[in-house]
């Protein structure tokens, strides 16, 4: 554990194939959302990464908007 008593950082680093378990959906699925600039991504070295604390509010804001 760091000084703040959160997991080490890089743990919070997901790939798009993690991305894609995580959420159950097909890896090219995400892909394309994550391309399209519908899911929050930095690609990086040619690879899109992910962290998991912006993936899990973006996921909440998109649950609260269907709701509405």
């Amino acid at each position: 554990m760091h000084k703040n008593g959160s997991h080490n950082d890089k743990s919070q680093i997901m790939t798009l194939r993690e991305v894609a378990q995580y959420l159950g959906l097909h890896v090219m699925t995400v892909y394309k959302l994550t391309r399209g600039g519908q899911v929050p991504a930095a690609k990086i070295g040619g690879q899109w990464r992910f962290k998991r604390d912006v993936l899990e509010k973006w996921l909440e804001a998109q649950m609260h908007q269907r709701a509405d």
